[in-house]
């Protein structure tokens, strides 16, 4: 799998924002959306040199939803 397929959200926190993937429990931040991505995406490349693709989640219609 791709990391470009991943399906990622992101939010606010304070004064950063947080992009976090959903197909593995990797997260990373920056001043906006845009930096957040950049740098998720930094992280997960860094994460799958020495991980497994079996580690991923297949995710394929996300929904935010309250509880």
């Amino acid at each position: 799998m791709d990391i470009a397929d991943f399906k990622n959200v992101v939010w606010k926190e304070g004064n950063q924002y947080v992009a976090q993937s959903l197909n593995v429990d990797i997260s990373s931040f920056g001043s906006s959306k845009e930096e957040a991505l950049k740098n998720l995406r930094e992280a997960l490349e860094l994460y799958f040199e020495d991980a497994s693709d079996d580690v991923v989640f297949i995710v394929e219609e996300p929904e935010i939803v309250s509880v």
